[in-house]
């Protein structure tokens, strides 16, 4: 990595522009990213570092979110010599590795597990959807992890929010045309009960202004257009000409809140909000990139007509347009995962079918487009299900371990990485934190995961404390 020389110029964080930037890889781009506080305020050039095995081998992420936690025993960790009351109802079949066998109810993704890297090893100690989602989707444990809290401004920021912080930091003319982050369908965290806004799918600590944008409608149903047109562009930027002359002409700046300074973050935010509004308005790429109906009937047939499904098929045309992270969430309307009862009806009837069939298409269309081996697409929940039944025939809660599935991305397919024990309670070998899992994403990323975030309020953070797995590099 190479230190940018040039002119200095202090951010509204402290940090120069200088000490921002890298030359790091993302997209097949250089990418700014922060000088280390070993050599902060250095003006040499800085000898290239060796980051291993698949740094920068990702131009993009596309994160399925499966919100309640699958039961990994029942999907990918069959235990068939287990007892009647821990291995279930389900049988493992044969894939087209020879020695990975899956549930019988993936059918699909049997014959695609060559294209698959499983981590069996999963752990962490949060039993709490709420603070579990923040654990899995930042690679960073809740402040509170006691408590079942709300979204709040001292969160981790979740992986999309940190991309849209790195596309902050490349010059503009290399900057994304839509968000770096985007987050498909309305997870439990938007429409829960008595408005419970989860954590773990915003930026928190790094302020509003770098939550991904959040597209809520579902993408399989008719006349799906989540970014309204305006009526003409001349007209869209007279208003946008007209703010900014308001602006410069009033002292008291009506589009922020009275008495906030224009270097207070809410006023940050307001102005970024705009920003962002009017460029995915003005953008010719916006409206093409969601048109999810330029789809043949039948590639969206393949993916199954379904939030999650069409969600797949969303993530890739987003991806195709430049966005580096989507996140698609399993919408709570698909039946989610928080199977405490019915355990195998859910997972046998609706949940696997679902699942099998948008994440095999998925696969294929990134193989017959050739960008699966750029596109690393992460598999997760917020933790795995009890190894033993429960009396409503279901499985509870149960962070010991779980299972992680990766594909594309530079990671090889066809390995199971990690085990658990024999009735997947608790790994065996190789177990994986989750800040592990985040580090190894950045890392394909090309995003060094020592990168230090500056928050809102002045501190500084490592973006992961995490070890890259190398061993399934």
């Amino acid at each position: 990595m190479l230190l940018i020389p040039g002119q200095s110029s202090r951010t509204c964080e402290g940090w120069s522009r200088r000490e921002w930037l890298r030359v790091g890889s993302l997209g097949g781009l250089s990418l700014g990213l922060p000088q280390l506080l070993s050599t902060r305020g250095s003006a040499e050039t800085a000898l290239p570092v060796d980051r291993g095995a698949g740094f920068g081998r990702a131009k993009a992420c596309i994160v399925l979110f499966l919100f309640g936690a699958p039961a990994h025993q029942d999907t990918w960790d069959l235990k068939p010599t287990a007892p009647a009351e821990v291995r279930g109802e389900f049988a493992p079949i044969a894939t087209n590795v020879s020695d990975i066998t899956i549930s019988e109810h993936l059918p699909l993704l049997s014959s695609r597990v060559d294209k698959l890297a499983q981590i069996r090893s999963v752990t962490h100690p949060d039993n709490t959807h709420t603070v579990a989602m923040h654990y899995m989707l930042t690679g960073v444990r809740h402040a509170r992890p006691a408590t079942n809290p709300r979204n709040a401004e001292d969160d981790f920021p979740c992986f999309g929010a940190v991309m849209n912080l790195v596309d902050s930091l490349r010059e503009p003319a290399a900057r994304c045309a839509l968000p770096a982050g985007i987050s498909l369908n309305a997870p439990a965290n938007q429409v829960s009960a008595n408005n419970h806004i989860f954590p773990g799918f915003f930026s928190g600590l790094l302020g509003g202004r770098f939550d991904p944008l959040f597209i809520a409608g579902q993408p399989d149903k008719p006349g799906f257009a989540p970014i309204v047109a305006t009526d003409t562009a001349g007209r869209l930027h007279g208003r946008q000409q007209l703010r900014v002359a308001l602006e410069a002409g009033s002292r008291s700046e009506p589009s922020r809140p009275a008495g906030i300074p224009t270097s207070h973050p809410l006023a940050i935010n307001v102005e970024s909000s705009y920003d962002r509004a009017f460029q995915l308005l003005s953008s010719s790429a916006t409206g093409s990139a969601f048109d999810i109906s330029r789809e043949p009937e039948a590639l969206r047939q393949k993916y199954g007509m379904t939030p999650f499904g069409q969600g797949c098929l969303l993530s890739r045309r987003l991806v195709d347009a430049g966005v580096p992270l989507v996140t698609v969430n399993w919408q709570r309307d698909d039946a989610y995962w928080d199977t405490h009862a019915d355990n195998f009806k859910l997972h046998k009837n609706t949940l696997l079918p679902n699942f099998d069939r948008g994440f095999s298409a998925l696969l294929d269309d990134l193989s017959d487009r050739g960008m699966l081996d750029d596109t690393l697409v992460v598999v997760l929940g917020e933790f795995g299900r009890t190894p033993k039944i429960n009396k409503n025939a279901g499985r509870d809660h149960w962070a010991a371990c779980n299972t992680v599935v990766l594909a594309g991305g530079g990671v090889p397919g066809g390995q199971v990485y990690g085990a658990s024990d024999q009735i997947a309670a608790y790994p065996a070998r190789n177990a994986v934190l989750p800040e592990d899992l985040a580090s190894t994403i950045y890392h394909l990323l090309g995003v060094d995961p020592e990168l230090p975030l500056s928050t809102v309020d002045g501190r500084r953070l490592q973006l992961s404390h995490g070890s890259v797995l190398h061993g399934i590099l």
